[in-house]
């Protein structure tokens, strides 16, 4: 019987080991895959094309002519959102190639995905809206009477010194 449970634990250990270089064959699949992964988007009018690698770095952007009929802020949140869009499917990608391979339950995988979603969250298309109002214009000043008795005035008292009354 002795023998028999000291079998029993080298087949236990031979299967952790099995698992264990397993899941690291199957993490360095992962890793192989994203390394070479890569996206693109491009923007509702087509003007605006950015690639990104599998770090979120942008190797491409590419304008066209079009985008000379937008001022510079507008062609600036134009290529924001779609480097944004790129990003999100670089996402998409990892998180296939996590499913594939170590799969999206496990310890690396849920790991991998949260990396990706923290650094490149999803992006809807709905437009940005102002997290606080715009700032009320500077006051203008006018010239309205203080005082009951006061008479508007252009700020200058026809060339008399104001202090001569």
């Amino acid at each position: 019987m002795p023998g028999r449970k000291v079998d029993e634990a080298e087949e236990w250990v031979r299967s952790w080991t099995a698992q264990g270089s397993g899941r690291a064959e199957a993490t360095a699949t992962l890793a192989d895959r994203v390394a070479g992964l890569a996206a693109s988007a491009t923007s509702g009018d087509g003007a605006v094309r950015v690639r990104v690698n599998s770090n979120g770095n942008v190797t491409d952007l590419s304008l066209d002519d079009r985008v000379r009929r937008l001022a510079g802020p507008e062609l600036a949140a134009e290529i924001m959102r779609t480097l944004q869009r790129a990003q999100a499917g670089l996402s998409e990608q990892v998180a296939m190639a996590v499913g594939e391979t170590v799969g999206a339950e496990s310890e690396t995988g849920r790991a991998v995905l949260e990396s990706f979603a923290q650094r490149f969250p999803t992006v809807s298309d709905e437009p940005l809206v102002p997290v606080m109002p715009a700032s009320a214009p500077f006051p203008s000043f006018q010239n309205k009477p203080t005082l009951p008795h006061q008479q508007p005035a252009n700020g200058f008292e026809s060339g008399r010194d104001s202090r001569a009354r």
